[in-house]
C-alpha cells in the first residue's frame, strides 16, 4: 500500500487514486427510502447521529448529518443488492438492511451481515479516493474501540468503499442547506429527487489491511490539508482507493 504524497509539513495529496466508474443508477424508490431514513435521523429529530466526529472539533449541523447519512445509506443499499446480483447463493445468508430510527448511543454494529461475515460500508463523493477511519476509534489490532467488551461487533472482516455521484455536500452547500438545522421535508425531497444518483465500488480491504495501515501509521493529521482544499477535522487512518482489492472477485467466491 502507498502513503499519501506530502508536499509540505501540512499538505497531503492522493498518490494512488482510482477513476470513478458508475456501476448503476439508483431508482426513485430506493432514493426515497434512503431519504426518509436520513431525514428522520437529522432534520426530523426522530433519531440521532453524532454531532462531532471522534476526535473532531467541528459540530455538525443537521444539513451535514442528513447528506452524510443519506449517502451512507445509499452505499449500504448498493452493496446489499450488488451481492444479491453477483452471488445468488451467498445472498441467501444476507441479513436485511437496518432502517430502524435509533436514538443517540444505540448503534447498528455492522452495515452488511452475510452469515458470520461482517462488512463495514464506507462512502464518499465521486471524487473521493480515501477510506478514512478516525484514529481514536481503532486499536492496534483493528478493533472498533467503542464496541469492545459489549455485545456488539468490534471486528470487521471487510471494509467496502463506495462512491456516490453527484456530490451531496456540493448540492447542500449551493442551496444554503449544509449548515442548516431545519428545512421543509418536501422542499428537500424535491431537491434530492431531481438528481440522478449513481455509485461505484472503488474496492475493498480486508481486516489485515487495516491492521497494516494502523501499525505502519497511514495517518492524515487533524488540521492537515488534503488535495489543496480539504481541511481534516479529525485525525484519520487512511487507505487509498488504488490500493484496494476488487470487490466483485470477493463476492463471486463468498
Amino acid at each position: 500500500m502507498q502513503k499519501l504524497d506530502v508536499k509540505s509539513e501540512n499538505n497531503y495529496y492522493v498518490s494512488n487514486g482510482r477513476i470513478f466508474t458508475p456501476e448503476a443508477i439508483f431508482g426513485e424508490r430506493i432514493i426515497k427510502k434512503a431519504f426518509d431514513f436520513a431525514y428522520a435521523m437529522s432534520f426530523g429529530k426522530k433519531g440521532q447521529h453524532r454531532e462531532y466526529r471522534t476526535g473532531g472539533n467541528n459540530k455538525r449541523k443537521n444539513g451535514e448529518i442528513f447528506i452524510n447519512t443519506f449517502q451512507g445509506k445509499l452505499s449500504e443499499i448498493a452493496i446489499y443488492y450488488f451481492i444479491k446480483k453477483v452471488n445468488v447463493t451467498a445472498s441467501k445468508k444476507l441479513k436485511k438492511l437496518d432502517f430502524d430510527i435509533a436514538p443517540l448511543g444505540i448503534w447498528d454494529d455492522t452495515d452488511i451481515s452475510l452469515g458470520n461475515i461482517k462488512i463495514s460500508v464506507k462512502s464518499t463523493s465521486n471524487r473521493g479516493n480515501l477510506l478514512l477511519l478516525e484514529t481514536d476509534d481503532w486499536n492496534k489490532d483493528g478493533e472498533y474501540i467503542p464496541n469492545i467488551g459489549t455485545e456488539k461487533n468490534s471486528t470487521y472482516d471487510y471494509f467496502v468503499f463506495v462512491r456516490i455521484e453527484p456530490d451531496g455536500k456540493k448540492i447542500m452547500t449551493s442551496n444554503q442547506l449544509f449548515y442548516a438545522d431545519s428545512v421543509d421535508e418536501n422542499i428537500l425531497w424535491t431537491l434530492v429527487n431531481r438528481e440522478e444518483w449513481k455509485y461505484d465500488i472503488a474496492g475493498y480491504i480486508e481486516h489485515n489491511d487495516l491492521v497494516y495501515a494502523i501499525n505502519n501509521r497511514f495517518i492524515i493529521p487533524q488540521g492537515a490539508i488534503l488535495n489543496k482544499w480539504t481541511e481534516m477535522d479529525a485525525e484519520n487512518y487512511y487507505i487509498q482507493s488504488g490500493d484496494m482489492r476488487d470487490f466483485q472477485q470477493l463476492v463471486s467466491k463468498l
